[in-house]
């Protein structure tokens, strides 16, 4: 497999947007918003939200998206084994491409640990 970077990815990302974001100000609010409350602990734990954030992620193929939600299931205290089991779901959901793109989630996993 290659030496997929997704700290690097995460960061390139934010960079790219940065000039949208200061022309598009109002639409780009209006996403962290929406993300926050979207995230808030409710019902369902935030640790239970990002880990469907992922498994959408990887069921559609976004690598940004892997790194982003990744980095925050650390930050969580989210453990391998609650990140495998979701990454099984995914696979079963969807097929083959999402086996690989769980690869990717399990080696940005191993990646992004904590040290």
């Amino acid at each position: 497999m290659s030496t997929f970077d997704h700290t690097g990815l995460i960061q390139d990302i934010n960079e790219c947007l940065a000039p949208f974001r200061k022309a598009q100000p109002d639409a780009m609010a209006g996403f962290g918003q929406l993300a926050r409350a979207s995230m808030a602990e409710g019902a369902l734990s935030t640790k239970h939200k990002e880990l469907m954030a992922l498994a959408i992620g990887v069921t559609q193929r976004c690598s940004g998206c892997i790194g982003f939600h990744v980095k925050a299931l650390h930050k969580l205290g989210c453990t391998r084994a609650e990140l495998e089991e979701m990454l099984a779901v995914c696979v079963y959901m969807g097929g083959g491409p999402a086996l690989m793109y769980a690869a990717e989630a399990i080696k940005a996993w191993d990646a992004m640990a904590p040290a």
